[in-house]
């Protein structure tokens, strides 16, 4: 019995293209305007959230002390995903493309 290895192909290289289907500079515009919003809300709710915090350590509830504290690393959270988003993604590219 003959056994044949496969022919693989070797050196592929794809990479992204910004001019492949129409509407990719309509949705950069859009995905930069999400994180906009997304930047602006995490904001709104760091303010909000110390808000909260003030208010249960001035009237001595720990409860509320302790929410508006969660609601503080929320917001911080939210605010460091979404700036780095971006970052993340191209590291995670460029892994993906040494692998």
């Amino acid at each position: 019995m003959l056994y044949r290895s496969p022919v693989l192909p070797y050196d592929i290289t794809i990479s992204p293209n910004s001019n492949g289907l129409p509407g990719i500079g309509q949705l950069r515009d859009v995905v930069g305007a999400a994180m906009t919003v997304g930047l602006i809300l995490a904001v709104l709710a760091l303010i909000i959230s110390a808000i909260v915090w003030a208010l249960g350590a001035n009237s001595s509830n720990p409860h509320l002390a302790g929410r508006g504290k969660v609601g503080v690393l929320v917001g911080l959270g939210a605010a460091i995903i979404t700036g780095a988003s971006v970052t993340l993604v191209n590291f995670f590219w460029n892994v993906g493309q040494s692998v």
